[in-house]
């Protein structure tokens, strides 16, 4: 995500993004975490979910959300890219948003060996 005024951006995730995120209290949801480049100039935004359900909750509830319009006064989408075996209908939605999709090959997660799912 490009950046579009640093200092507002970072109170913006800080005190209001991450914090409405958190308190949504989202069951199956493992993380919600912005990251920044070096220079500034750049945000990246990692989620993480159990599966692929859970995500479509996390979707639903930022598009009833007041962050769903805020976060375009502070970034610029450049691009979205869902790690996991997702369903269609996860597929369906990011897909608008021009998303690139990587299936779970191997590895492992929290201490526990992850099998496709």
């Amino acid at each position: 995500m490009q950046r579009k005024n640093a200092d507002r951006f970072k109170q913006w995730s800080k005190d209001r993004a991450s914090k409405y995120v958190y308190d949504l209290k989202e069951q199956n949801s493992i993380s919600y975490e912005w990251h920044v480049s070096a220079d500034g100039t750049e945000a990246t935004l990692i989620e993480s979910f159990i599966d692929s359900d859970s995500m479509m909750v996390r979707l639903a509830n930022h598009g009833a959300s007041p962050l769903a319009s805020e976060v375009f006064e502070h970034v610029d989408i450049e691009s979205v890219l869902c790690l996991g075996n997702a369903k269609q209908d996860a597929i369906d939605a990011l897909s608008a948003w021009g998303a690139k999709f990587h299936v779970h090959h191997c590895g492992y997660n929290r201490g526990e060996i992850v099998a496709p799912r």
